[in-house]
């Protein structure tokens, strides 16, 4: 792992050290101030306390080179929400080593990110109902949530979640090592994004808790192979557990399917130790739960011949060659004028995707709806036409249908769903903007070449052609403005100019007749309407049990 650069050194190590003395710093001067403004007397004004507590991948111990860091600011009551959102970020704001500061107080977590010094800090706040906050305050403590709002309880969560993950294994540093290979294992194969329904940081952590306390005298490489092994035979929906969920009188809502009928749907559930415990995988769908469990698999596969000689360690980390997986794909564009509309279009757009998935693996005639979690960016072509772009893709895979040689689906309404869903987000959060657009299409494999450059697309088959004219997806198409009127219609034999005529020729006559039946659907957001273009009809033809487009 040494050679996927995973590990930082003792250098880099302090430096983090350093920063976090020097945050912790600033969090003490600034709530002893706001004592001294609101008139404490000196004596309680130097005892109040305050201080910062780090979870997640740093507080476990398995952060990677560049990683940013989870800190919690936790404060006495005297302090409100309200200051740490105005009198503390103005003073971060004064700090010269710190840069990119923003605020998120809408998030589900509320939080302030900045880069300090040149690491990445997610700041989360928590104002307990104490007086004063004690250096050696233990948060697993439940009595530290008592007469705490939700906000401050899920900024506690991350910290209780980290230090109960930590308490409850055999062997830390068999668990870290083992963590760090499982993580990287699932990055390079395509499974770790907890927004779009795979594996995230605590949901990773709690599956190789597991596997360590079911083989507590086992070494690294030893519980790296019993974890796929426990795994991929895992009877989901039944949960994973690192202990008995306990009981409490403060009646915080837990995942419990007995109690909640929501909780009864969940198909991965992965359960935080610490209360109030939560289902850290809610976001799992049929699909993605599919995608990790054939994972799981070739994970246990590869594993075995590691141990039995035939294979090294750097087979288990092959990235997964997703563009070859599939013949069918989705490629979900979004885009907008400006850098800063980008960023918050794309994270809101991100944060939806799964709401596609699970529409499209509603559909009688589809079985897998897979999306990498990696975004690509547009070429500099699409950028200069249409602004600031990030692409998704989305492998799907259909059923096969007995006493039918050609099967046509329509996606037209499950494309439909998830926009209004991510439009009626947008202006409910208020974040919609002029030039934010989102466009949906289907591709075949053999034409992803137009949308991604030949190094993604690995061992993909040469097709040249040369001349070719591409507009902002790389296809030939009938695009839309806002207003209703035709920017570009190419889409017909006739409505072609004989350059690209004369370009797709050079292309099998049979691969012609298919461009030409290529089905597009583009929506296009302004501020009060959405445009469609044509329906996302999709045409197949069965051979050996899969689908070919006809």
């Amino acid at each position: 792992m040494k050679a996927c650069g995973v590990f930082e050194d003792e250098e880099e190590l302090n430096h983090r050290l350093v920063v976090l003395g020097r945050l912790n710093n600033l969090v003490k001067e600034w709530i002893s101030e706001l004592g001294e403004s609101k008139n404490f007397p000196p004596s309680a004004v130097a005892n109040v306390g305050g201080k910062i507590f780090t979870f997640g991948s740093y507080r476990l111990g398995v952060h990677t080179k560049g990683a940013d860091i989870d800190v919690a600011c936790v404060a006495p009551r005297h302090v409100e929400r309200s200051d740490f959102f105005q009198s503390f970020f103005e003073k971060l704001k004064r700090q010269e080593e710190i840069k990119k500061l923003r605020a998120v107080e809408d998030a589900y977590v509320p939080v302030v990110k900045f880069e300090f010094d040149g690491i990445q800090i997610d700041l989360v706040f928590a104002r307990l109902s104490v007086p004063t906050v004690a250096d050696n305050l233990d948060l697993r403590d439940n009595s530290c949530l008592r007469s705490l709002d939700i906000r401050c309880i899920r900024s506690l969560n991350g910290c209780r979640v980290t230090d109960e993950i930590l308490h409850l294994v055999p062997n830390k540093e068999n668990f870290r090592l083992t963590l760090r290979a499982i993580k990287l294992w699932a990055k390079r194969r395509g499974i770790y994004s907890s927004v779009l329904g795979f594996l995230g940081g605590v949901s990773c952590a709690v599956l190789v808790a597991r596997t360590c306390q079911l083989y507590p005298n086992a070494l690294a490489s030893t519980l790296v192979n019993k974890f796929f092994l426990v795994f991929s035979g895992w009877e989901w929906p039944k949960p994973v557990l690192l202990k008995q969920q306990e009981e409490s009188n403060l009646n915080l809502p837990v995942w419990d399917p007995r109690v909640n009928p929501s909780d009864r749907y969940h198909v991965m559930p992965i359960i935080t130790p610490a209360y109030p415990q939560q289902n850290s995988t809610y976001n799992v769908s049929t699909s993605t739960r599919a995608v990790m469990v054939e994972e799981f698999k070739h994970g246990l596969a590869v594993t075995n011949e590691i141990l039995q000689g035939k294979s090294d360690w750097s087979k288990l980390f092959e990235p997964l060659n997703f563009f070859q997986k599939y013949k069918h794909y989705i490629v979900l564009t979004a885009s907008a004028s400006t850098e800063e509309h980008h960023l918050e279009w794309v994270g809101l757009v991100e944060s939806k995707i799964r709401v596609l998935v699970g529409n499209l693996e509603r559909n009688e005639f589809i079985s897998i709806a897979h999306v990498t979690p990696q975004s690509f960016p547009g070429s500099r072509d699409v950028c200069k036409q249409s602004g600031y772009v990030s692409m998704w893709f989305l492998g799907i895979a259909f059923k096969k249908v007995e006493n039918a040689e050609r099967v046509n689906v329509d996606l037209t309404c499950v494309i439909q769903s998830f926009n209004d869903t991510v439009y009626s987000q947008a202006n409910n959060l208020h974040v919609l903007k002029e030039g934010m657009k989102i466009e949906a299409a289907h591709v075949k494999r053999k034409h992803l070449h137009y949308f991604l450059p030949a190094e993604t697309l690995q061992k993909r088959k040469k097709q040249s052609m040369p001349g070719t004219s591409q507009n902002a997806s790389g296809l030939q198409r009938k695009r839309t403005s806002s207003d209703g009127s035709c920017l570009d219609s190419s889409r017909d034999r006739e409505s072609r100019t004989p350059d690209n005529s004369s370009s797709l020729r050079k292309i099998s006559k049979v691969d012609t007749s298919t461009a030409e039946r290529e089905r597009k659907l583009s929506v296009m957001f302004s501020r009060n309407r959405l445009d469609y273009m044509c329906p996302a009809v999709l045409s197949f033809q069965q051979t050996s049990g899969w689908f070919e487009s006809s």
